[in-house]
C-alpha cells in the first residue's frame, strides 16, 4: 500500500463513522482488528462505535493532524460533543465539550487491524471545572 492509498482509505472510513455507515464498516477495518491490545474483531469494534454514538448523538469526528507510514497511521481527532451523561466516567450531563485524541493505526490490506487511543481525558477535566 502506497502513502496515498492509505491517506485515502482512512479518510474514507472517517467519512464512513460521520455518516454513520455501519455495514460499510468492513471495507475500512480488518475482521480481527484490536483495539489497545485488547482483541475486539469487527463486529466488537461496530458496537464500540455505535455506544459511542448511542451515549453522544452529536459525535463528529475531525481529522486535524494526519501522518502516515505504511503501514501505520498516526492521527490527531478533534471533538466538539454533547455526551448525555457520562463520558470517561465524568459527569458531563449533556454539557458540550472539546477534546482531542491521538491514534495510531496499522494497517493489513488497507484495513485497520490495530488501534492505539488516548484520550486528553484533562482538557475534558479543566472544562467541567468551569461549568
Amino acid at each position: 500500500m502506497t502513502k496515498s492509498e492509505l491517506i485515502r482509505s482512512y479518510r474514507d472510513y472517517i467519512a464512513c463513522l460521520n455518516q454513520r455507515d455501519w455495514n460499510a464498516l468492513g471495507r475500512f477495518v480488518h475482521e480481527n482488528v484490536k483495539r489497545n491490545g485488547e482483541p475486539l474483531g469487527l463486529s466488537g469494534y461496530r458496537k464500540m462505535l455505535e455506544k459511542d454514538v448511542s451515549e453522544i448523538p452529536d459525535l463528529s469526528f475531525k481529522i486535524e493532524l494526519l501522518i502516515a507510514d505504511p503501514p501505520y497511521m498516526a492521527s490527531r481527532l478533534r471533538f466538539d460533543c454533547t455526551p448525555k451523561e457520562r463520558f470517561l466516567n465524568l459527569s458531563v450531563l449533556g454539557r458540550q465539550i472539546s477534546f482531542a485524541e491521538n491514534v495510531f493505526y496499522e494497517f493489513l490490506d488497507l484495513k485497520i487491524a490495530q488501534v492505539w487511543s488516548i484520550i486528553d481525558k484533562a482538557a475534558i477535566e479543566a472544562q467541567l471545572r468551569h461549568y
